[in-house]
């Protein structure tokens, strides 16, 4: 069933990307090729163009197309420089998984001990100071903190790379050319990914207190102070994991915050990422490389939220006893 319902989603989000460029005011072929308008050569590019997206063809026509060259690995070119989508996925694509991936990491590595600590000293000045530290990050827009930090860290204190990007081993599996040292690869990612990670590490630490805080009050837990556990192993072993729930969820959901954040994120640190280069396409007017990004992107997304259900059953146990009844 939930397989089921993940082709549903991609499949409208193919629909969405495909009526993207139909629903934009005017001709397509002036937005693509604007100055294509006078001599044989600039006609006959014309030409090319409507019959490879298939504007002399029916809408329907243009759709079933569309959808098996989705299906097919098609996902058009851009037509300014007439580069194939998927030659700008190969580079662009394991610098933006990359970057929010380790973004995602590192919020996660740095909240929960957090979130589990405020738990368990709730209501104490440590708490206190932890959670208005938290909203204050919070507040920070991305743009802002990772000028800063490239400013002051990169710039001034020339501790880390200010701007770039190393290639890591992600690349190599997209483009077997486009190999680096992973050392440099690591520093480059720091600054973006702490940037990018700031604000989740708020969020995250918020959520993981209330839950904390809640599954202390259980029964079970009642049980195994009782009998005499020790905090740490009540709290690592017996309140983290059903207070995870929340926290497992929003994570997959704020994969959507972290491909918006990462847009700004590549942009001040000079990234080829995903996120550059819808901007780059966006600019340039190219909507037919932009749907296909946005196309990518969309997936991603409903394929983490995907694996994220799955989870859920391995997290809460009775998550997988609830479904099985049913």
């Amino acid at each position: 069933m939930r397989v089921v319902q993940f082709v549903v989603v991609l499949w409208l989000v193919a629909t969405f990307t495909f009526a993207l460029i139909r629903i934009i005011p005017g001709d397509p072929i002036d937005i693509l090729l604007p100055t294509q308008k006078s001599n044989l050569q600039a006609k006959a590019k014309v030409k090319e163009v409507k019959e490879d997206l298939g504007l002399d063809k029916s809408i329907f026509t243009q759709y079933v197309n569309y959808l098996g060259d989705v299906v097919t690995g098609d996902l058009g070119k851009d037509y300014g420089s007439g580069r194939p989508v998927t030659d700008i996925l190969k580079k662009a694509l394991p610098v933006s998984l990359q970057l929010m991936l380790y973004a995602q990491i590192l919020a996660l590595a740095i909240a929960i001990p957090l979130g589990v600590f405020t738990a368990y000293r709730a209501g104490t000045r440590a708490d206190r100071a932890l959670n208005a530290t938290a909203f204050g990050f919070l507040a920070m827009p991305n743009f802002v903190l990772g000028l800063l930090l490239s400013f002051i860290i990169g710039a001034e204190l020339k501790w880390l790379p200010s701007v770039g990007y190393t290639p890591g081993w992600l690349d190599p599996i997209f483009d077997s050319s486009r190999t680096g040292n992973f050392g440099d690869h690591i520093q480059s990612m720091i600054l973006p990914s702490l940037t990018l990670a700031v604000g989740q590490i708020a969020v995250y630490m918020r959520l993981l207190r209330s839950d904390m805080i809640a599954t202390l009050q259980e029964n079970f837990i009642t049980m195994a102070r009782s009998k005499g556990l020790s905090d740490r192993r009540i709290l690592w072993r017996h309140a983290l994991r059903p207070s995870s729930i929340t926290l497992l969820t929003v994570a997959g959901l704020n994969v959507g915050t972290l491909i918006g954040g990462a847009v700004v994120v590549e942009v001040i640190f000079n990234m080829g990422g995903m996120g550059k280069a819808i901007v780059i396409e966006l600019n340039e007017k190219q909507y037919v490389a932009l749907q296909s990004l946005i196309l990518v992107m969309a997936a991603l997304f409903v394929l983490v939220n995907f694996l994220v259900d799955v989870l859920y059953a391995i997290v809460d146990p009775r998550i997988r006893h609830a479904r099985a009844a049913h």
